[in-house]
């Protein structure tokens, strides 16, 4: 079979994943340069994400890393070192250090201030002259998580922005080597200071208690071997990378997302108003239909792997998570593209499965279930923009759109 070449521009994710579902459950595919097996089909999916055989460490488990650590746009994504990468007895040290963040406690006293920072972003809104559209993604969607991470990191509010454009920078697959890898550098530097200013002045946030965990061997020095327990200096720098960049980006597609399904999608809006549904629906169903990921680079075979239809990853070989087609995949979802709200099984992989679940599924579910609902609670006749083009990010990574203008008042007399 051809090797699928996958689109950086994502600007027609529908065909490509119409093609990924024609192909089969995995199938060869071709990211910026690197070969892959994609795979599309839910169950086989589920399947490879909690099996021992399938790695996320490339230092460890993929040969061609060496050639790609350096010059391939998405090299960040596989040579850090965090709990997004570690494979083992590694990943649960490393999740153990992260989890304190995200604990049911903590995320329970997080709801009165993404609450709180959801109305006042509502009420910078209201101002808006009526008839003038509104950029919903860069107004609510954007800043909405961006604040929520911050708070969690406690990151200057100087820092916030420069740190958005280096995420930004890191889900752009149309960046050039070198432009990537500039925005790599940069963002480093960036992580850099965050440790720097925390480590001056500590506070009640997770920077803080990283670097406690980095300096808690006898005489206070900073690991950097990585061992068995704490945190080496480079894990350091890798985790609060991660935390950073998956922290925020795809709650602002969800956010993004659920806006743009049900401004297009009215009769399903309806439902919701009267009742019929709830908005945890929307949140579930808009992760199933539009993966805020679509694609996530890269998982690697430990060993040779038999798959169905006679297909065998070989041992180092890659393996990408297509979330974007599991999600509306016909094995599991009739008429998968379809916006269904009263849809019985919404069931989807967006925060992914086993191990490496997502740590900030609940925090983002709950950003997403507040904004949507305070959203079109306060502005009742919210409507797309006259022109309203939903053209998709430049990314093969991010599923949202580049902008998301609405009239909160609807159209004018």
């Amino acid at each position: 079979m051809d090797r699928l070449v996958l689109d950086p521009t994502g600007r027609d994710r529908d065909a490509e994943t119409a093609e990924l579902h024609a192909r089969g459950p995995a199938t060869p595919v071709d990211i910026l340069g690197v070969k892959a097996w994609a795979v599309a089909d839910p169950d086989l999916l589920e399947d490879l994400l909690k099996d021992p055989r399938v790695s996320k460490d490339g230092h460890q488990h993929w040969p061609e890393l060496p050639e790609f650590s350096s010059g391939w746009p998405l090299a960040l994504w596989v040579t850090v070192r965090s709990m997004f990468t570690a494979h083992g007895a590694d990943h649960r040290r490393l999740r153990r250090l992260v989890g304190t963040a995200f604990t049911a406690r903590r995320i329970n006293e997080l709801a009165g201030r993404v609450e709180e920072l959801t109305e006042a972003l509502l009420d910078d809104l209201a101002a808006t002259p009526p008839g003038t559209p509104v950029d919903l993604r860069e107004r609510l969607a954007y800043p909405l998580p961006i604040r929520v991470i911050a708070q969690l990191l406690g990151l200057p509010d100087e820092l916030v922005d420069r740190f958005r454009a280096h995420v930004d920078g890191a889900f752009d697959t149309t960046l050039t080597p070198a432009e990537s890898e500039a925005n790599g550098v940069a963002f480093y530097g960036m992580v850099g200071e965050l440790i720097a200013a925390k480590r001056r002045e500590p506070g009640d946030d997770l920077t803080s208690a990283l670097i406690a965990a980095c300096e808690s061997e006898a005489g206070g020095g900073s690991r950097t071997d990585g061992g068995d327990a704490g945190l080496s200096e480079q894990e350091l720098l890798d985790t609060l990378l991660l935390v950073v960049s998956a922290g925020y980006e795809t709650t602002v597609n969800l956010i993004d997302n659920g806006i743009a399904n049900l401004l297009t999608h009215p009769e399903q809006l309806a439902l919701v108003r009267e009742g019929k549904v709830g908005w945890d629906d929307v949140v579930e169903e808009t992760l199933r239909r539009d993966a805020p990921v679509a694609h996530l680079p890269l998982r690697y075979a430990v060993e040779d792997i038999e798959l169905p239809g006679g297909v065998t990853v070989r041992r180092g070989e890659a393996i990408l998570a297509s979330y974007a087609a599991a999600g509306r995949h016909p094995s599991r979802h009739t008429d998968g593209a379809a916006f269904d709200l009263t849809r019985a099984d919404k069931d989807h992989l967006a925060f992914g499965h086993g191990v490496h679940f997502c740590l900030g599924a609940p925090l983002g579910r709950l950003e997403g279930r507040t904004a949507l609902s305070r959203l079109f609670e306060r502005f009742p006749d919210l409507v797309l923009a006259p022109d309203a083009e939903l053209r998709p990010v430049e990314s093969l990574i991010s599923n949202g759109h580049r902008t998301l203008p609405v009239l909160l008042h609807g159209p004018r007399a």
